[in-house]
């Protein structure tokens, strides 16, 4: 008897099959490999270029004796610290490995075929990818000036809506929503929609700039507020998230959670960095520093840029930026394009340290546009 052939794609999910792996940033050590440099710079994934805090490594030293052990599954320690940090219950949050992973039991907890997932142009990649692999209908609104156009995202709200994902400040973009201009959209978004706050640079942010998101969960049960360890906070390579939500959406999100979907290492590295008050500070202070100084080579050289509160920038480099892109590789300097944001003329360049912008900027000198 003749075996027919299993067809994995169509067996697939119609949602699954049209999507395309998720394209992390060029990782240094295979620049590195393929065209045998020595010395590489990485500025493709908006990671802190401090290092990892000085008490965070003394702290993990002393977990490794533990490794053998599960890691607590409901994070008692970390949620502790974040609940004082935030002036919330613990029941009310949510942890995950990186915002990532918590956007993804988002849309599983409350998002079906049946319906619509509503974001902007150009906003995280991860929001059409989750909602396409359920199977839901993806609503890209078109974007003002490179950010959310809150009125037209209000406009596109239907009967089948379930839910909305902003990004402030939005990546690749670094564009960025005043205070009231969120809470006037959250006035005028259903309260049977949910609407996720994705504030994964929020540290970057000058203070009285950022939005008093997480106080706004009283009057909004239907707000989801998400944040992260891995940009300001150095834990890329650790995975540490959360969502700040009402007890009840909490509630929902930890019964399809993954045990143990945040590692001992990762708890304790946000435990502990959550006091270091001195490393946070610095990181914003070397990023401030980093900003300008790219922004003025865009302004000597000719370049347009985005105007942008995260770590990075987005710089308008023509038409040939696929072709720039590569010939940075060659010099050793690792950039993200953006083409699959439709900016096909665009590069992100994460802010590093001042060595390593400078490394970018002079790479930019030699190569020829």
């Amino acid at each position: 008897m003749t075996m027919a052939r299993f067809d994995a794609t169509a067996a697939a999910n119609p949602g699954v099959r049209q999507l395309q792996p998720y394209q992390a940033g060029k990782p240094m050590d295979e620049l590195q490999r393929e065209l045998g440099l020595s010395h590489v710079v990485k500025l493709a994934s908006n990671e802190n270029p401090l290092g990892l805090s000085e008490k965070v490594r003394t702290a993990l030293q002393g977990e490794l004796s533990d490794l053998i052990r599960y890691p607590d599954a409901n994070g008692f320690y970390l949620k502790s610290k974040l609940a004082e940090l935030h002036g919330v219950d613990t029941h009310q949050i949510t942890l995950g490995n990186g915002s990532n992973d918590v956007l993804e039991i988002l849309a599983r907890t409350f998002v079906n075929a049946d319906n619509e997932v509503i974001f902007s142009q150009h906003a995280f990649v991860v929001y059409p990818l989750v909602t396409q692999a359920i199977g839901a209908k993806a609503v890209a609104v078109p974007a003002s000036d490179y950010g959310h156009d809150l009125d037209a995202m209000a406009g596109a709200i239907t009967d089948r809506t379930k839910m909305i994902f902003i990004a402030n400040p939005n990546n690749p973009t670094g564009t960025f929503l005043s205070t009231e201009s969120i809470k006037t959209f959250l006035d005028k978004v259903p309260s049977n929609v949910l609407v996720v706050l994705d504030e994964a640079y929020y540290e970057y942010v000058a203070e009285h700039e950022r939005a008093p998101s997480i106080a706004w969960l009283k009057d909004y049960p239907n707000l989801v507020v998400s944040r992260t360890f891995s940009k300001a906070y150095g834990l890329a390579g650790l995975r540490a998230g959360y969502a700040v939500t009402s007890a009840e959406i909490a509630d929902l999100l930890n019964r399809i959670r993954q045990p143990f979907n945040v590692n001992s290492l990762s708890l304790k590295a946000a435990e502990v960095v959550l006091d270091d008050h001195d490393y946070l500070q610095q990181a914003i202070k070397v990023n401030a520093a980093g900003m300008q100084q790219l922004i003025e080579f865009c302004q000597q050289d000719g370049f347009g840029y985005i105007p942008s509160h995260g770590n990075f920038l987005t710089i308008e480099v023509g038409p040939k930026a696929a072709d720039i892109y590569q010939k940075l590789l060659h010099e050793g300097v690792i950039v993200r394009p953006v083409a699959g944001y439709e900016l096909p003329n665009h590069l992100r360049v994460s802010i590093g340290l001042a060595d390593e912008n400078q490394a970018f900027i002079d790479a930019m000198r030699r190569i020829s546009y």
